[in-house]
């Protein structure tokens, strides 16, 4: 069985719909008819709700939006299942993750040493920003952030499910893009996988094309750290946390962002969604 945990978010929905067809499990926190496939109330809060529910053999897709306790959440669930004897485990990362690092590249490092260390067959899924983010980002026609003009890569979220689906089910590179030697060692366990869009573009390059398919004037304003983090605390984060935040725009913005990989076409057999796929897919998320 294919155990999804975060299965309503933007990655475990496009994921689910990916995997019809196998022995899937969705974990969720509250009923969630409209996923297609089975589903149970289970809570990272409480993790041994979600150990309950492994068995040897199975695999797992790890996942859930960030929060204060989410280290000791993931790190308790990778134990259970290590003790169950899952067969493999598929983890979502961030680019850049490590111990120590801002904010949620921190807090996915310190999961993501405990998976390497627990034993488990593993894979590191490590996703560049992501494009699904972009209406939020613009829902006032102007997006704030301290990048500078350095290109920073943006993924579909789809992306990810479908490199996730292919290492889940043991069909990485299914539609023959790679040769076999190479999709065998794509999906080997043990692997992080840095996944990119096709393309690495400034958030004024990303205004102009997204204004460009609205039919009507997007905005980048780029702020200095300082002006970034006091715009934060006025939307509502917390002072520290806007700070570090700013912080980690700029440090984003120093070109570390803009490496594109071949990860997605090599796992899927398909090259990543550009922009223009994704707009024309979303555009009435940039309307609302």
């Amino acid at each position: 069985m294919i155990v999804v945990t975060g299965a309503t978010g933007a990655i475990g929905r496009a994921l689910v719909a990916r995997l019809r067809g196998h022995d899937v499990l969705a974990v969720v926190r509250r009923p969630a008819d409209d996923l297609g496939c089975p589903y149970t109330l289970a809570d990272f809060d409480e993790p041994e709700s979600i150990g309950r529910l492994l068995s040897p053999g199975d695999r797992l897709f790890l996942n859930s939006s960030l929060w204060p306790g989410v280290v000791d959440a993931q790190r308790a669930v990778i134990d259970l299942a290590a003790r169950a004897g899952v067969a493999r485990v598929v983890a979502v990362s961030v680019r850049h993750a490590a111990p120590g690092a801002r904010l949620g590249m921190g807090m996915h490092g310190l999961i993501d040493a405990h998976l390497r260390a627990s034993g488990l067959p593993w894979s590191i899924l490590q996703p560049s920003g992501f494009m699904q983010n972009l209406p939020r980002d613009f829902g006032d026609g102007v997006m704030y952030g301290s990048y500078g003009s350095a290109p920073v890569n943006y993924i579909d979220t789809r992306d990810i499910a479908d490199a996730a689906a292919a290492l889940l089910t043991g069909r990485a590179g299914a539609a023959g893009a790679t040769g076999a030697a190479d999709v065998a060692g794509a999906a080997a366990p043990g692997r992080d996988h840095l996944l990119t869009g096709p393309a690495s573009l400034s958030h004024e390059r990303i205004a102009e094309e997204v204004g460009a398919f609205l039919g009507h004037p997007l905005r980048y304003v780029d702020l200095p750290v300082p002006e970034m983090a006091a715009h934060l605390e006025r939307q509502g984060l917390p002072g520290p946390q806007a700070e570090d935040l700013a912080r980690l725009m700029a440090e984003m913005g120093d070109g570390s962002w803009a490496e594109v990989t071949s990860e997605v076409r090599d796992l899927t057999g398909h090259p990543p969604r550009p922009l223009s796929a994704f707009l024309a897919d979303h555009a009435s998320a940039f309307r609302r």
